[in-house]
């Protein structure tokens, strides 16, 4: 079986080639793809082509558009069996790891094989720290996937998937996280192998913004949150509205205005996460049919919650909707991401 690593690379230095020695000593294709390095680092890509297929283009696109273009060239000129690792050419990854990543997906053409890093290992930059824990963190609460290391770009996986990874959004680092947010959607295990934890004093070779980049990666996991938030206000406006004007209705009151605000933000709700959230193909009866089936469990749910706190416990209606609220909102995240606006395999 045949492995081939797809190297996307941006201002390298002589770590590319010796990356692409090693590799080549162990028998996996090369295929590099310079994002638009420029001119002064011409001399490198030149060395490179003794040993590796190098893409080049005049501008920097980003590390997603790197990818898929190398993804794109295997595609088009290797069997679907082939195994794809994807390696980061500044030092962090090395070629025994490589390898193993590889191994694994070989034995595994459905999945998505991670190769991780421990955090926890000395000389690991803060920011890298902190960094993966809120981007696992978030990941996991969206996804319902545990992964380590979602930041990794070590990835080993079957050609067989290249064409689901190119139709992924995204042209630089927001991309490697919305695979992992696309996967779970693609019915693709995720699997990790550990490998090395490597990084530079100051973590100096990376090309990562940290405000800019990051504001990329987390756009869609934000988009959740946007879109949750937006209908949650426009459910609380209307429930405070009803229950003013039920005032007289004691409980019951209670549990018509919670009723009616449901709805009519469920409706906006629906709306907005098919369009421009998940970007839904399915049919509009189907997924109205599954966040219809979410809405009126969470919508018993919470009305017999808030039913308990204001009609027992003598909480106030606005306070107790607060705590219903916020206590349905993973759960409500994950049902819809995992069943309504679920894309299974064709």
């Amino acid at each position: 079986m045949t492995t081939v690593a797809v190297i996307p690379s941006y201002e390298p230095d002589e770590r590319l080639l010796e990356l692409i020695s090693g590799l080549k000593g162990q028998r996996v294709d090369r295929v590099v793809v310079d994002d638009g390095s420029g001119e002064r680092y011409r001399p490198i890509f030149r060395q490179a082509t003794k040993d590796a297929v190098v893409l080049s283009y005049g501008v920097n696109q980003g590390k997603g558009h790197a990818l898929k273009l190398g993804l794109r060239y295997v595609m088009e000129h290797y069997p679907c069996d082939t195994v794809v690792v994807t390696v980061d050419a500044d030092g962090q990854h090395t070629v025994e790891d490589t390898v193993r990543c590889a191994a694994q997906a070989a034995g595994h053409p459905r999945a998505m094989v991670l190769g991780c890093r421990s955090f926890e290992a000395s000389g690991v930059p803060l920011r890298s720290k902190v960094g993966n824990l809120v981007t696992r963190t978030v990941y996991r609460l969206t996804s319902g996937e545990r992964v380590s290391d979602t930041q990794t770009g070590l990835r080993a996986f079957s050609a067989g998937l290249i064409s689901f990874l190119v139709g992924v959004g995204g042209s630089r680092y927001e991309y490697e996280m919305n695979v992992l947010l696309a996967c779970p959607q693609h019915n693709i295990e995720i699997c990790e192998v550990p490998i090395s934890t490597i990084y530079e004093p100051g973590n100096a070779s990376s090309h990562f913004h940290t405000l800019r980049d990051s504001a990329r990666i987390y756009a869609r996991i934000l988009a959740f949150v946007a879109s949750s938030f937006a209908s949650f206000l426009v459910d609380f406006s209307l429930f405070g509205l009803f229950v003013t004007c039920f005032a007289g209705m004691g409980s019951l009151g209670v549990f018509g205005a919670n009723v009616l605000a449901r709805l009519l933000s469920a409706a906006f709700n629906y709306t907005v996460n098919r369009t421009i959230v998940f970007r839904s193909k399915g049919s509009v009866a189907q997924t109205a049919g599954r966040y219809a089936m979410v809405a009126a469990g969470l919508l018993l749910g919470n009305s017999m919650a808030l039913l308990l706190l204001t009609g027992i416990l003598g909480v106030s209606p606005l306070l107790a909707k607060v705590f219903v609220e916020t206590c349905s909102f993973v759960a409500s995240w994950l049902m819809q991401n995992r069943f309504v606006f679920a894309r299974k395999e064709q």
